[in-house]
């Protein structure tokens, strides 16, 4: 079944705690968390503060879902570098971050990251390709063993130049062949592409192991132009069966505000889909 979550970053400035209840208070299942919410590097969060962390989650009766913006706010990564040590200290600290997911109670990555991927200067998008299947290769069997899914990301051409469609990022994980590399799915990523964001979901979502929700406008769903009864339908009929987070970029509106009105579309949305009363 669906379950509804949020990602932690809308809420700047708030103690994780105060995040947790409102966001139980307001019907959610989960929260999934941006790592430089707790550190200017994953390495630097402590095993004793990652049970907190867990415990804080936890003890507000919701789930820690998993890690978004991975390498968001860092230096030195770089998934499509033509230098192998740049890849390899990237895979690195992939791996990292999956095990602190794992001990932060959480079973997914969400690697979006685009300007840890952009084609560089004299790097082919075939290049590109062979560099992150390289890459991905190496480190997903150890990602693997830590329980812990890694989702790639496609992202509309406006962020990078390099995984713009489902179909491309569903030949790399063709070609890395691991069960715990899937494909995430994104309203706004998706908006990009030709065909609608219900036709790609029908087309991909049985691939998806994550999923997030908002409007192009970077606000929360139900706060623009984008009708999400056809989404939340085409997820419904796919079988998608996992996560929805909503991820938003535009937090003028506040953040219990931006989580309200999102829960409630969705929530609507998905009770429609699934013939709840």
């Amino acid at each position: 079944m669906i379950k509804l979550g949020i990602c932690n970053e809308l809420f700047e400035g708030w103690e994780l705690a105060d995040v947790c209840r409102v966001v139980k208070g307001l019907g959610y299942d989960g929260v999934e968390i941006a790592p430089f919410t707790l550190a200017p590097l994953i390495t630097d969060l402590s095993k004793e503060k990652r049970r907190e962390i867990r415990a804080t989650v936890e003890d507000a009766g919701l789930a820690t879902i998993g890690l978004h913006w991975l390498l968001a706010k860092t230096d030195g990564f770089y998934l499509t570098s033509p230098d192998a040590d740049v890849r390899r200290r990237t895979g690195d600290y992939l791996v990292a971050l999956a095990e602190a997911a794992r001990d932060l109670g959480g079973s997914l990555m969400v690697l979006g990251s685009p300007k840890q991927r952009d084609l560089l200067p004299g790097v082919s998008y075939e290049q590109a390709e062979d560099y992150a299947v390289e890459a991905f290769r190496r480190i997903m069997p150890a990602i693997g063993d830590h329980g812990v899914d890694l989702c790639l990301e496609p992202l509309a051409p406006s962020e990078t130049n390099f995984l713009n469609t489902c179909a491309q990022a569903e030949a790399v994980i063709a070609r890395v062949g691991h069960p715990n590399f899937k494909l995430h799915m994104d309203v706004k990523a998706q908006s990009s592409e030709a065909e609608s964001v219900p036709d790609l979901i029908r087309r991909h979502a049985r691939a998806a192991g994550h999923f997030h929700a908002q409007d192009v406008n970077l606000q929360g769903p139900g706060m623009g132009d984008v009708d999400f009864g056809p989404i939340l339908k085409a997820l419904v009929d796919s079988g998608y069966d996992r996560w929805v987070s909503v991820e938003v970029f535009d937090f003028s509106p506040g953040a219990k505000e931006t989580a309200r009105r999102s829960i409630e579309c969705l929530r609507k949305h998905l009770d429609a889909a699934q013939g709840t009363p």
